[in-house]
Formats: C-alpha cells, sequence, structure tokens
C-alpha cells in the first residue's frame, strides 16, 4: 500500500462525511441556496490567496530545484485557476469587490488557514504538502465521483466540471506522487508527523462545508443576533 493510500484510509470515515455532506449534495442536485454558495465562495476566497502563499512555503523548503519550481508554479496556477473559476460565480452572485476587501472569514476557515501556515513554519516539506493535499484531493475526488450529476444550476454544473477536468485530475496526483516520493525518504517518527498534518487538514476540508452549509459566525457575533 503506498504511503497516500494509507493517509486515504485513515481518514475514510471523514472522506465519506464530505462526500455526502448536504452542502455537496445541494450542488450535486441545483439545491443549494445561491446564498449558502455566496457564503462558501467568499470563505474560500479567503482561503485560496493564503494556499497560494502556501505552495510558495513548501516551494522555498525544498532542497530539490525541480521540485521547488514545480510547487512555485503551482502557487501561480493553482491559485489563478480557481480564483479565475470563483471571479465568475462572483458576477454571477453579485459579489463586490468591496464585499471581498471587507470579508471576515469565518472561524473555521480562519483556522484552516492557520494549520496550513504553521505546518508550513514549523514542520518538513512533506509535512507542509501533507497539509496541502487534502484541499486537492477532496475536490478530485467529488469531480470524479458526481461526473455524471447534472444540476439545475448552470454555476453549479461549472464547479463539478472545475474539479473533474483533466488538469485539476492531473494536479491533484502530482501531490499525491510527490507525497508518496517525500514518505520514502521519511523515517517512522516522521511519517507520524506527515499523518497528523493529512488527518487534521481533513477534518477542516469537512469543517469548511458544515461552516459554508450553517453560516459560521465568531461567538461574540452570535451576541449581537
Amino acid at each position: 500500500m503506498r504511503f497516500s493510500e494509507s493517509l486515504r484510509e485513515a481518514t475514510k470515515e471523514s472522506w465519506e462525511l464530505s462526500l455526502n455532506h448536504p452542502f455537496v449534495q445541494g450542488i450535486v442536485s441545483g439545491d443549494l441556496p445561491f446564498e449558502t454558495f455566496k457564503n462558501y465562495i467568499l470563505q474560500d476566497i479567503y482561503y485560496l490567496k493564503h494556499y497560494g502563499k502556501v505552495h510558495a512555503f513548501a516551494a522555498a523548503h525544498s532542497d530539490d530545484f525541480h521540485v521547488a519550481a514545480k510547487l512555485a508554479e503551482k502557487a501561480k496556477k493553482t491559485a489563478e485557476a480557481e480564483l479565475t473559476v470563483h471571479k465568475e460565480h462572483a458576477e454571477i452572485l453579485q459579489i463586490t469587490e468591496a464585499e471581498i476587501e471587507n470579508f471576515k472569514p469565518a472561524p473555521t476557515a480562519y483556522a484552516y488557514t492557520s494549520h496550513l501556515y504553521r505546518a508550513s513554519l514549523s514542520g518538513s516539506l512533506a509535512q507542509i504538502v501533507a497539509a496541502m493535499l487534502p484541499c486537492y484531493w477532496l475536490y478530485a475526488d467529488i469531480g470524479l465521483t458526481y461526473n455524471d450529476a447534472k444540476p439545475k444550476e448552470k454555476i453549479y454544473q461549472n464547479w463539478l466540471n472545475t474539479y473533474g477536468s483533466d488538469w485539476f485530475q492531473e494536479s491533484t496526483q502530482e501531490m499525491i506522487d510527490l507525497l508518496d516520493t517525500l514518505a520514502e525518504q521519511a523515517g517512522e517518527a516522521e511519517k507520524e508527523k506527515i499523518k497528523a498534518q493529512f488527518i487534521i487538514a481533513k477534518e477542516y476540508e469537512l469543517a469548511f462545508w458544515e461552516m459554508s452549509y450553517t453560516f459560521e459566525i465568531w461567538l461574540s457575533e452570535k451576541q449581537q443576533i
């Protein structure tokens, strides 16, 4: 069993919950309220801006120039591609530049990006890649799992098509292969740290759906309602 496969096995319950979360099922059916999707898009635009920076951190950690160059390229292409799609969604959902600029992330979005930065600042290259990988892998899996879905709303079909596309599937596989290569060079103690980074990030992926679906806010904001 490849190391990446063992990570997938370790998170299988979280994975199933993610694939079948009401947020995802609402996209697949096309019944998800636009206001809920708008909340997700704003949270994800915030997330992706930081996710791109974490790719750059990973590149800086690599002693292999080719790996560093590939990660730097992904920092640019992945963020640009997804943010372009989100920009298209933002136009349909009538999200203004002011809303994006003044956006305050929910606790989960803030915590997830903080986890990625923690891996970047205190972990090895393998640990950083492990923390980044669930985002790639889960979305790619959703794209494949619901490849035949025909949601009623075009915006949701576009979202599914993005993650089921060849370029995204290939980019995801590159990251999986990179982690497996790095794990081959790691001792058992390091592998446990890599595994921990992956599992935590995967839990945040599931929490991201719940955050978006329930319109999670900060506790102090609840007192104002």
